[in-house]
């Protein structure tokens, strides 16, 4: 079974006109949730933090509200991907990921890329792949 997840605890952001992007927040499929990529909008002014290290932090908490929503969280990620608009922010990105994850074991998998992202003012993405929380 499929289920799309909505959070309000994590930004939607919808297009200039008011329509919604063809995608959900995240699906839950089976014992696994996986996100689409959450940016760094502030879920309840939707503003973008001023700071590369604070936009990863951001970033890491809508990912987290995300995955709540659908059943999992923090120390059940499995897989990371994550986006970065500039190589020079590599260092600053894994002092805040490896500050995040400190009480996480393991720690997820990753891979990093370097894009160019769609929103202006956005300098990280990251969507990932968690397990379900067993209740």
């Amino acid at each position: 079974m499929i289920e799309g997840i909505h959070t309000d605890n994590a930004p939607f952001v919808r297009f200039p006109d008011g329509t919604e992007p063809p995608l959900s927040q995240a699906i839950r499929s089976g014992e696994l949730v996986f996100t689409s990529g959450q940016g760094p909008l502030d879920p309840v002014t939707c503003e973008i933090p001023a700071g590369f290290e604070a936009q990863v932090r951001q970033v890491l908490d809508n990912l987290v509200a995300v995955l709540a929503a659908g059943g999992s969280r923090k120390d059940l990620i499995i897989k990371c991907t994550c986006y970065l608009g500039d190589k020079r922010d590599f260092a600053a990105f894994n002092r805040v990921y490896q500050e995040f994850f400190a009480d996480c074991s393991p720690v997820p998998a990753r891979t990093t890329v370097v894009a160019q992202l769609v929103r202006e003012g956005v300098r990280v993405e990251i969507d990932g792949v968690a397990a379900v929380a067993t209740p």
